[in-house]
């Protein structure tokens, strides 16, 4: 072990200036065996380093490297697992736990000796040594013959010294004067022994010499600590006059902080009494305002509006913690109190004296309004009021109470009001709309009382509002002739015993223009009301963007419609908002009735009328909503809206019935039918009145129920007709349905226009075919025959070989058809033919002209037959294709 000592100071730690002092041999715990050593080191420099290295020898020689050092300062425990059984094992707890296992217990001891007084002598750190026996731990070890090498390296060490430059110059002097020092030093040591004694002898002589200055010496320190004691005493006397004046400072010290404290508590005191005053104190015109203030003048409703912003803001001023307690504090606030009641009282009582008095002024300008078809306006009234909305504010944020007890007033006050003004604003519409026709003659008028128009709108509201005008009674038509048709088509109004004829465009454009009056006069009035409501109470109102638009009310049927329109807004919305539709649904709580009354008479007067209340109804609830979607105005039209397409449905369907229930003459032909008629009168007055309407999708959807009916129904009186032929009824009526379509060029039908062009094609040809028969039947029994027996497989020129149909029997039968009989035949046919075709219609020379050209192919066939059934024979019809057409053409002229 000493060898490697050595030869590790030599190889690894002199090169670093480093002194090795123990070595240990060591391997890792639990694993496989691979050892190295563990060295305490420290540095030859100051100052000093100790170290702990691990050296391990080399894999590629006999030459040892070192791998990893630790600082001793780092060192936190070393654990020698047993201090009394001897263990090898060890542990050194540096930034993680080493385990070790060491060659032998002796270097494991002597090792951690070593680490124990390193710790000692350079560090004085406390690293915990556990499981060590405290025979190890010691300060200090006797040395000896026995003493360990750790050890008495280490004193050499502590008592090694270094020579400085001058000591080195004395001994090589020394060394020189001795050259024998070399060669004998025992001599060279007595000599400096003999030396040392001599020196030590002159240093007592010079002692001994030197005993008299020291008795001087020693009289002057007496003499000193003589003055020294009196010094202490003055400095004791000084002390306890210092501490006189400290106590007195320490007085005046104290005295200061207590006038400081006081100065200060003022100072907050001053301040918390400034804020008091500046913020609750209200100005004496304040106060006299409050009492006092006239309210009908504009100078003393702006008096009167700051003085309450100013009460207002004494009122909500944010306390300090305290403040509540104290007694002048809670006198202001009781006496803001008193302020605030007597004022909000009075301001209540003189608001609602406001509302009587406008609302009597208001109802004395009615008169004016009797007459005409407007309604009063109410700008002045809301313009006074608007005056107090502030003060409504201030109430609203003081004492909502009696700020809730106003609304209601004047929801109260105005709703009378409206009333009166709305009901007589319909009733002159009413009047308006039964009063003249445009002869000058005049319907019965209503009844002026409001109980007695009361009674015949809800008379008329609940009728059934079957379709009246040209197309009221179409099941008490009997289809006659043409010339009187229009006259049986008709049918007495309920109202005036008047004739459907007189109700022209003239009559419905007069209603049109009164149902239009009536809604442009409630919109602005209505949104006048809302928007004053809003600004007077301090109600929000704020446009959303939600809603019911007019094209979604044209996919939804009455239920969801009525669902969609009572519901106005989504539940999301403010109370603000919510108040103010109830308001204004309270304060016009008439109009919706008033509305669905006179729509109920238009529908009455005329059920087309409810072709021109659906467009204009459609375009105010347009325009409403583009306003607000959730405003009164938009939810009432909107309702309504649902009435009016509810009748304009029953108008469609009771149009349909009446078509499913028409009975015909069985005496008279039938012509053009009443109810393909009146289609196309209802679809050229729907066309005028639905140009670039809104609702154009719900007449495009009772156009295909009314075309699809009238296709039905045609086919119906066409299976049940007696007098008239199924192809006639059907051609002349299919053949007006398809001019109508083809006239009005109406997008949606395009299909039925080709349908009923089709349709009449067909029942033209059929008919044709049926009239005109076999004019020639004995000649057409003839080669029917013959075809017969070509169809049999006889050739056709074998054919007259046959007994039957030779040319003697053809030329017999061709005799019997001179064009004197053919003429006389063609005659008859256009007789029958005109029979049977109505004038309206007009297809005689068409259904002549068609029955000419099916004769000719006729004529044409046989001939083709002669031609090859009887080749080269000569034989030929006894009339030509020129002779038929100018008998058709004399018949028609003659007639």
């Amino acid at each position: 072990m000493t060898a490697i000592k050595h030869a590790l100071q030599r190889d690894i730690f002199t090169p670093n200036d480093e002194r090795l002092l123990s070595i240990v041999n060591v391997c890792k715990a639990g694993k496989k065996k691979r050892n190295c050593f563990l060295c305490a080191t420290v540095t030859t420099e100051r100052p000093v380093q100790v170290n702990v290295v691990k050296v391990k020898k080399s894999d590629k020689g006999d030459f040892y490297k070192r791998q990893t050092a630790w600082a001793l300062r780092d060192l936190a425990v070393v654990d020698a697992k047993d201090a009394v059984k001897e263990n090898p094992e060890f542990d050194l707890h540096f930034d993680k736990v080493y385990k070790w296992v060491a060659s032998s217990t002796v270097e494991k001891n002597t090792f951690i000796s070593c680490i124990w007084k390193l710790n000692q002598r350079y560090l004085r750190k406390k690293i915990d040594f556990i499981n060590v026996s405290s025979q190890l731990l010691e300060e200090s070890v006797p040395s000896g013959e026995n003493q360990s090498v750790a050890g008495g390296d280490e004193e050499a060490v502590d008592e090694y010294q270094e020579l400085n430059a001058r000591e080195e110059q004395d001994i090589e002097i020394m060394m020189e004067g001795c050259e024998y020092a070399i060669s004998n030093a025992e001599a060279f040591a007595e000599k400096l022994s003999r030396e040392l004694q001599v020196l030590d002898g002159a240093n007592i002589q010079s002692i001994m010499a030197s005993e008299k200055q020291v008795n001087i010496l020693m009289k002057l320190l007496d003499e000193a600590l003589k003055e020294v004691d009196q010094i202490e005493l003055k400095l004791s006397s000084y002390e306890e006059m210092l501490q006189s004046v400290k106590e007195q400072m320490d007085q005046i010290s104290e005295s200061n902080h207590l006038i400081h404290l006081s100065n200060t508590n003022n100072v907050k005191l001053l301040s918390e009494i400034e804020f008091l005053v500046n913020h609750m104190d209200l100005a004496k015109g304040h106060i006299k305002a409050l009492q006092e203030g006239d309210l009908t003048s504009s100078r003393g409703i702006e008096a009167c509006t700051n003085a309450a912003d100013a009460l207002l803001q004494c009122m909500n001023v944010a306390l300090h913690p305290g403040h509540d307690m104290l007694h002048a504090v809670k006198q202001q606030q009781q006496r803001f109190s008193d302020l605030r009641e007597q004022f909000a009282r009075r301001l209540a009582s003189h608001l609602n004296s406001v509302f009587v008095q406008q609302g009597h002024d208001q109802s004395s300008t009615l008169a004016q309004h009797s007459a005409e078809l407007t309604l009063p306006n109410h700008h002045p009234f809301h313009r006074d009021l608007l005056r107090y909305a502030k003060l409504m504010e201030w109430l609203k944020n003081t004492d909502y109470g009696k700020y809730e007890g106003l609304t209601k007033n004047y929801m109260d006050y105005l709703s009378r009001l409206y009333e009166r003004e709305i009901k007589d604003f319909f009733e002159v519409a009413k009047i308006k709309m039964t009063g003249t026709t445009r002869e000058g003659k005049k319907f019965a008028t209503l009844p002026r009382k409001e109980s007695a128009v009361k009674q015949e709108t809800e008379s008329l509201h609940g009728s059934s509002g079957k379709l009246t005008g040209s197309t009221s009674s179409l099941n008490k038509l009997s289809v006659q002739s043409s010339g009187n048709r229009r006259s049986q088509s008709s049918s007495l109004l309920d109202m005036g015993n008047m004739s459907a004829s007189d109700l022209d465009v003239a009559d419905r454009t007069k209603f049109d223009k009164i149902f239009e009056q009536v809604l442009s006069e409630l919109e602005p009035l209505c949104l006048a009301e809302q928007d004053f409501i809003s600004k007077f109470f301090k109600l929000q109102q704020h446009q959303s963007t939600s809603g019911t638009t007019t094209n979604e009310v044209e996919e939804m049927d009455g239920a969801a419609l009525s669902r969609s329109y009572t519901s106005g807004v989504p539940q999301t919305v403010s109370s603000e908002k919510d108040m103010i539709r109830q308001m204004m649904t309270k304060i016009f709580r008439c109009i919706e009735p008033e509305l669905n009354n006179l729509i109920a008479l238009g529908d009455k007067i005329d059920s087309f009328n409810s072709l021109y209340m659906l467009v204009k109804m459609s375009h105010h609830v347009w325009t409403a909503q583009n306003v607000d979607p959730a405003s009164f105005l938009s939810t009432t039209l909107g309702n309504v809206l649902v009435t009016v397409k509810r009748n304009f449905d029953k108008c469609i369907s009771n149009q349909m019935k009446q078509m499913d229930e028409v009975k015909i003459s069985k005496k008279s032909k039938v012509g053009i039918l009443p109810f393909v008629a009146e289609f196309e009168e209802f679809a050229a007055l729907a066309e005028s009145i639905f140009k670039n309407a809104e609702r154009r999708g719900d007449l495009d959807k009772a156009y295909i129920k009314l075309i699809r009916a009238v296709f039905v129904s045609v086919e119906k009186v066409a299976n049940e007709s007696q007098k008239t032929p199924r192809d006639v009824v059907m051609m002349e009526n299919f053949h007006h349905i398809f001019a109508t379509l083809s006239r009005l060029k109406i997008s949606c039908l395009e299909a039925e226009k080709k349908e009923a062009k089709q349709k009449y094609t067909d029942h033209l040809q059929s008919y044709v075919i049926y009239s005109l028969g076999q004019p020639l039947e004995k000649l057409n029994h003839f080669f029917e025959g013959v075809e017969a027996r070509v169809a049999q497989g006889i050739r056709e020129e074998e054919v007259s070989y046959q007994l039957a149909f030779n040319k003697q029997e053809l030329r017999k039968v061709i005799k019997e058809y001179p064009g004197k009989e053919v003429k006389k035949g063609l005659d008859n046919l256009y007789k029958k033919v005109d029979k049977h075709l109505c004038e309206e219609e007009n297809l005689l020379q068409v259904v002549w002209h068609s029955m000419q050209d099916e004769f000719i192919r006729q004529y044409k066939h046989f001939e083709g037959l002669i031609a090859r059934c009887y080749p080269g024979s000569g034989i030929t019809m006894e009339f030509t294709i020129q002779d038929i057409l100018d008998y058709c053409s004399s018949i028609a002229q003659s007639h």
